[in-house]
């Protein structure tokens, strides 16, 4: 839909689908450039994110996150460790499994690369009064819980066709 289409749409609520949509899809575009600017794949710059979001996590639970196979996730893992944006530590509950520990946020080129959308978006946030920021926060939690749900509800149907 162009912006014109979207000037067009009434329905305040299609509006705000509409630029939701528009928003994950610049996201997207964002990560993407991050990815290559960094010299990263996209798969291991969506997984450094997802590191970033949950913390030191095990490499099936990163699996299950990125729906890669674990043949993928292990060497996605070394190629992270290579660089030191993650480490492997011994599970201290359980010594077969691994967590991958994330390592990258104190690297000078993650924040020169986030530090303009970090000064952007502050900028942005600050126009907000604390009431409008918390109702923000709370639609945000909320559409991510949406994001989740249907992210596991469509690699289910995936998996399930691919299974058949």
């Amino acid at each position: 839909m162009t912006s014109e289409q979207q000037d067009q749409t009434t329905d305040p609520k299609e509006r705000f689908v509409t630029l939701m949509r528009g928003l994950g899809t610049r996201t997207i575009l964002y990560q993407q450039n991050v990815a290559a600017s960094l010299g990263l794949y996209n798969n291991d710059f969506i997984s450094v994110d997802l590191l970033y979001e949950k913390g030191p996590i095990t490499a099936g639970e990163l699996s299950k996150l990125t729906g890669l196979a674990t043949g993928s996730i292990t060497a996605l893992v070394d190629r992270l460790e290579k660089i030191g944006y993650v480490r492997r530590q011994n599970d201290p509950t359980d010594r077969r499994r691994v967590i991958i520990v994330p390592e990258y946020e104190s690297k000078e080129e993650i924040q020169n690369t986030y530090e303009p959308l970090n000064n952007s978006m502050m900028n942005l946030i600050s126009s907000y009064t604390a009431d409008e920021l918390e109702l923000i926060t709370q639609f945000l939690g909320k559409a991510c819980t949406v994001l989740d749900e249907q992210i596991h509800d469509l690699s289910t149907k995936t998996r399930n066709k691919s299974n058949s």
